[in-house]
């Protein structure tokens, strides 16, 4: 990514580090996604924007910044993309799927705490991610007590503002969320300098749910035997919807939406019809997290859906774009970002009707329950996810991993012995 460093440079990045970090993707990148075989052509899109991964998109943001824009930072889908978007805002994603800064991030947090709550907080710390250093907010939430107390530390280091999501779905817990809502316009107001109106607020549901219309679209084209595209492409594809521009976005899915249908019409997938489809559910992977979907698909098995955060959740619930007044817009927005079942939740049976559904939907053969270390809402949760599956005589597997690659050989020889014997039921 050549002519990026004078900006790297006055956004802080320590570029001999950087160097480093990008060597290293591009190397991974490589070995995991360009050495498919039988990928859709529109994938080139999206190859391109991982070669400009901290390039392009950063300078778009930066651009913006200079015009007086104000870009947004977040961890989370229950944060409301609408409203940053209304407030004339730009919202994305932030570093959070590999190893870094490991050091200088246990010198502020604990050893044992969530690999991806030590990413970002080794991201920050070590000045690696330019899109940290782009924004001029960051916003949290309370989805589990590591991310909300880290956030606390976070907040000596750049603005943090933290929306409390609540850990029950009934009408106090809406009440609540629709406050935290309210509370966070404000704050993008005063950030912005301008108000969400109902006609800014209406324009930016109208554009999300195009971007979500294409995802679903995408997904629903998965059910094909064989798939058209790979798990590990669509991932990819959930991954960036978190930080590109969200008109360039949405064309280019459904582009490649159009040339997944074609392949469907002349039976051309990237296995063997009856390869072993497996869902894979459990905590979200952020980029570049790949390391299971990789040795899930190198193994002879095709993922068909993922009830993850990069998955269905983000994606599967619309916003109600009608509404008489800029109350009503909130309170639909309030509803669709207390819709997803994350593992917060208690109780969480919403999150099992989900994994039922896709089974059916997506003719699911095997789970994956997917746990990153330490992360203990999915930890616990598994055992409700494992007995339900059990009673519906669906196979599954538990993996329990970090961001290393230390125990890849052990997970290859649990995961081809899963794979063999979907093979053998089927």
């Amino acid at each position: 990514m050549a002519g990026y460093e004078t900006m790297w440079r006055e956004l802080g990045i320590d570029l001999e580090s950087h160097d480093r970090l990008l060597q290293s993707l591009g190397s991974l990148y490589g070995e995991v996604y360009l050495a498919q075989s039988r990928r859709p052509q529109g994938m080139e899109y999206f190859d391109f924007v991982v070669s400009e991964i901290h390039g392009l998109r950063v300078k778009e943001l930066n651009d913006f910044r200079r015009q007086g824009g104000k870009v947004v930072g977040t961890f989370c889908i229950y944060v409301p993309e609408e409203l940053v978007l209304a407030a004339g805002g730009v919202y994305v994603g932030l570093c959070a799927g590999v190893e870094v800064g490991t050091a200088q991030a246990e010198a502020v947090l604990p050893r044992n705490i969530c690999p991806l709550i030590k990413s970002f907080m080794g991201f920050k710390l070590t000045r690696l991610c330019p899109y940290f250093e782009s924004c001029d907010l960051l916003v949290g939430e309370t989805t589990c007590d590591g991310k909300k107390k880290t956030f606390e530390i976070l907040s000596d280091y750049a603005p943090v503002h933290v929306m409390e999501v609540p850990q029950k779905k009934e009408a106090l817990d809406q009440e609540l969320w629709l406050a935290e809502i309210k509370k966070l316009v404000a704050r993008l107001e005063e950030l912005a300098g301008k108000k969400v109106t109902y006609e800014s607020l209406r324009e930016a549901i109208r554009r999300l749910n195009a971007k979500r219309r294409a995802l679903r679209r995408l997904a629903e084209l998965r059910r094909a035997d064989p798939p058209p595209i790979s798990g590990l492409d669509a991932l990819l594809i959930f991954q960036i919807a978190f930080y590109d521009d969200v008109e360039r976005f949405t064309e280019k899915v459904n582009a490649l939406g159009d040339e997944l249908e074609e392949r469907i019409r002349q039976g051309v997938g990237v296995v063997e019809p009856g390869a072993p489809r497996l869902l894979v559910t459990g905590t979200p992977m952020a980029i570049p997290n790949w390391k299971l979907p990789y040795l899930a698909e190198t193994s002879g098995a095709v993922i068909v859906a993922e009830e993850l955060c990069t998955g269905q959740r983000y994606f599967q619930e619309l916003t109600e774009e009608e509404g008489g007044s800029l109350e009503e817009l909130l309170v639909n927005v309030s509803r669709r970002h207390l819709a997803p079942h994350c593992a917060c939740f208690t109780p969480n049976g919403g999150r099992l009707e989900d994994i039922e559904r896709l089974i059916q939907e997506y003719r699911v053969d095997g789970v994956i329950s997917y746990v990153l270390s330490f992360c203990d809402p999915y930890a616990v949760e598994h055992y409700q996810v494992e007995k339900f599956l059990k009673a519906q005589g669906v196979p599954v597997l538990k993996v329990e991993t970090d961001y290393s690659m230390q125990d890849a050989g052990q997970l290859k020889t649990r995961i081809e012995a899963f794979v063999e014997m979907l093979r053998q039921k089927t």
